[in-house]
């Protein structure tokens, strides 16, 4: 391959409208660097780095690491290989639904509520459950970094923000054949109950639930006209123009007023009633990154307009 990966990679980040591709990176990445660290470090210099991509269980442990509940999403169990590629496969097939249908800002946006939804959920059942209150006491006394990782609550808020927003989209199966994905959506929910009865990966199993309420609300209420990520898009590009070098400022002087000569301005007009190429570009642009929905009725009315001529 030309280039080799390091291309591949720089060309996957910065590909335009491709948030599938960059979290599966970013969750790969960090699978990566911690499985290293665990292996080349000390066990105590270890814990002390990886207990600040796990989200503890009780209030008194998390409000001094308040950032897990974002870390944890991203983080997974250094066990085994099949905890990230579960969560990564799945991830990626419902994703690109989302993708196609709303747009790459919506697959952030809900990733990332998602997690903090399944976080959330997570530590008001531990904290006000009494039974389970105290068995993450009696751990946490002898396992100092316990809690959870996973994308998992993500993944669910996806995966059902898909399945509420596309419901008789159908998946083909092995073994299975075609399947619908609302029916996907209600056979994992179910599984996170039968988990939590069962007494298994409590935690987990709730932070499922939370990410699946999240990518439910979320959809009903873009359904309504209201996207309640885009705060998360907005803090993004707040953080990214951090990053960005500032372009400078060059100021010119000019004795007298000059008018554009008729020949000059021609071409920055265009004949009344039709809309610049510039503008059309530019929502054909906003389409691709945001979904058609995001368009406005009169962005809408010119599209139409231009696909007439």
């Amino acid at each position: 391959m030309n280039g080799g990966i390091k291309e591949e990679f720089s060309n996957a980040w910065s590909k335009p409208n491709n948030a599938v591709v960059q979290i599966i990176i970013i969750n790969v990445v960090i699978f990566l660097i911690l499985l290293l660290l665990q292996i080349f470090l000390p066990a105590s210099i270890f814990e002390e780095i990886h207990k600040h991509f796990v989200i503890p269980p009780l209030f008194d442990r998390f409000i001094f690491r308040p950032y897990t509940i974002m870390t944890y999403g991203f983080t997974h169990s250094l066990t085994g290989i099949f905890h990230i590629l579960f969560n990564m496969y799945v991830f990626y097939i419902f994703g690109r639904l989302i993708n196609e249908y709303l747009g790459s800002n919506k697959v952030l946006s809900l990733y990332v509520l998602g997690a903090i939804g399944g976080g959330i959920l997570y530590l008001l059942a531990y904290n006000l459950i009494p039974t389970y209150n105290n068995s993450a006491t009696n751990t946490l006394l002898n396992q100092p970094d316990w809690g959870m990782v996973g994308a998992s609550a993500a993944v669910y808020a996806v995966v059902v923000a898909a399945a509420t927003k596309m419901p008789n989209y159908t998946f083909h199966l092995l073994l299975f054949g075609p399947v619908r994905i609302k029916y996907i959506a209600f056979f994992v929910i179910v599984l996170s109950l039968v988990g939590i009865n069962a007494n298994s990966n409590f935690g987990g199993n709730v932070a499922h639930l939370g990410g699946a309420l999240v990518g439910w609300i979320y959809i009903s209420q873009l359904n309504k006209g209201t996207d309640i990520g885009s705060w998360v898009i907005s803090f993004i590009q707040f953080v990214k123009s951090m990053f960005k070098p500032q372009p400078k400022i060059k100021v010119t002087h000019r004795s007298g007023s000059r008018r554009p000569s008729a020949k000059k301005a021609g071409k920055n007009t265009t004949e009344a009633g039709k809309t610049p190429q510039a503008e059309i570009d530019a929502i054909l642009d906003k389409i691709s990154e945001k979904g058609y929905e995001s368009l406005s009725k009169d962005e809408k009315q010119k599209l139409f307009n231009a696909s007439k001529k």
